[in-house]
């Protein structure tokens, strides 16, 4: 069956109108008739969460399931929370990086992975049946509250060398965009004895700060901040804080795709080889660095889920995608942010490097990442396999060249198709990019 409701990272519209509570509350029940027991629920810090959180909850209870309402807290919180606790499931009300007027739903294993492909398919065969679990007048769920922040930073100061961090005293700006990230992340810097300054670190759901995506253009006042704070760097988080991107000493930001290549060649290094998983959106410059380690690159399609899956089938020493999200495997096998923030600072206290000094090290490519306007996903899918018959199709159509690669993909969350491409020149992923502009266009009319 071709799904419909469930993209990439579950169910995500503009709320009340794509995504309404009638739409939550039959989540709800969906979620209790899969894996019925006691269900952890948490949203983010948008205006419709606590709408959509409510009748999400209305839809356990009525399925006879318990819900456990840890209120609001970032993803990596929640999916931890349920690795970690006797539930049976976990639903996260967020939709991460999306613009303010967007909301999501997306479901959680007992293991505190998100639900696999196949499971969104079972999920939505059950939602658009309507052949939920029903119960009794006296058998429907109870409401039960719990908080899911200290365990997790407690979790993360666990995993990583606190001891090394605090010796260092690290000048950090942190922007939390005004999402769940504020009520985790200047904890874990608190405790890591970090002198830090603070931007957007007020819950806000109306994001009027800066948009929930922390990539470049949407963080000059982080940039700026850094420098005139003097900082050791600057990190910024997306509305659910699984994602973390970085800002160096010097007031640049760090390319997503070269994060993650510090990351996986320091676990790589760290476990003498190993595998790591990313999707065939990666830049070639992880494949560069964690070869010259001595591990192996393993490619997926995008989406955290699938690169996660993977990830726990090879035994992977660590894994990620180019937005930052980054996954580590010995703590939760899911994108998390604040991971990220702190297993950063490990490696810098370690090292005694500076952040440009460990970005230095990343050979050098060039990225150019796009979006276009695509809703048909099915037409655009079928144009390209005419347009380039001899393309990876593992998830969208990649194209390699001799000095380059492009990337066409519907997204998964949006009405958008997402044009990666990567060269060794600038000039030359310009052209690569705009080539597949002009071939979605083409395709699409």
């Amino acid at each position: 069956m071709a799904r419909e409701l469930f993209g990439t990272n579950g169910v995500r519209g503009i709320a009340n109108e794509e995504l309404t509570a009638e739409m939550a509350l039959n989540l709800g029940r969906t979620i209790a008739t899969m894996k019925p027991g006691r269900i952890a629920i948490a949203c983010d810090t948008r205006i419709s969460s606590e709408m959509l959180k409510s009748a999400v909850i209305a839809g356990i209870l009525s399925a006879g399931s318990d819900a456990v309402d840890l209120g609001v807290a970032p993803t990596p919180a929640l999916q931890y929370y349920v690795k970690e606790n006797n539930v049976d499931a976990g639903v996260i009300v967020t939709a991460s990086h999306n613009p303010r007027e967007y909301n999501g739903i997306k479901y959680i294993q007992e293991d505190g992975t998100e639900f696999t492909w196949e499971m969104d398919e079972e999920a939505e065969k059950i939602y658009k049946s309507k052949s939920f679990r029903k119960a009794r007048w006296n058998e429907v769920g109870r409401i039960l509250r719990d908080d899911c922040i200290d365990l997790y930073v407690s979790g993360i100061l666990e995993k990583v060398d606190a001891e090394e961090i605090e010796r260092r005293k690290f000048r950090v700006v942190l922007d939390c965009g005004n999402g769940a990230a504020s009520f985790t992340s200047p904890e874990i810097l608190k405790r890591l004895n970090c002198e830090v300054l603070t931007l957007n670190c007020n819950p806000d759901g109306r994001f009027t700060a800066r948009n929930p995506e922390p990539v470049d253009e949407h963080l000059d006042m982080l940039k700026e901040a850094v420098k005139a704070f003097k900082a050791d760097f600057g990190v910024a988080h997306d509305g659910d804080a699984d994602r973390a991107t970085f800002v160096d000493e010097k007031g640049n930001f760090v390319s997503e795709d070269v994060t993650l290549a510090i990351m996986a060649k320091y676990y790589v290094e760290q476990h003498g080889g190993g595998v790591v998983v990313t999707p065939v959106s990666s830049s070639r410059c992880v494949e560069d660095v964690v070869r010259e380690a001595g591990g192996e690159v393993v490619y997926t399609a995008v989406g955290s889920p699938v690169v996660a899956k993977v990830m726990k089938e090879k035994n992977a020493v660590f894994g990620g995608e180019g937005n930052g999200g980054l996954i580590f495997p010995e703590h939760l096998l899911a994108r998390d942010g604040g991971m990220s923030l702190a297993k950063f600072m490990e490696l810098m206290a370690l090292t005694g490097k500076k952040l440009s000094e460990l970005a230095e090290e990343i050979p050098k490519y060039h990225m150019i990442k796009l979006k276009v306007e695509c809703r048909d996903r099915k037409r655009l899918l079928e144009g390209l396999r005419r347009e380039f018959p001899e393309a990876n199709f593992t998830d969208g159509a990649r194209i390699d060249y001799e000095d380059g690669w492009l990337l066409i993909r519907p997204s998964g969350t949006e009405p958008i198709a997402r044009i990666f491409a990567e060269a060794k020149t600038e000039s030359k992923a310009k052209e690569l990019a705009e080539f597949g502009v002009s071939v979605v266009k083409k395709i699409l009319g």
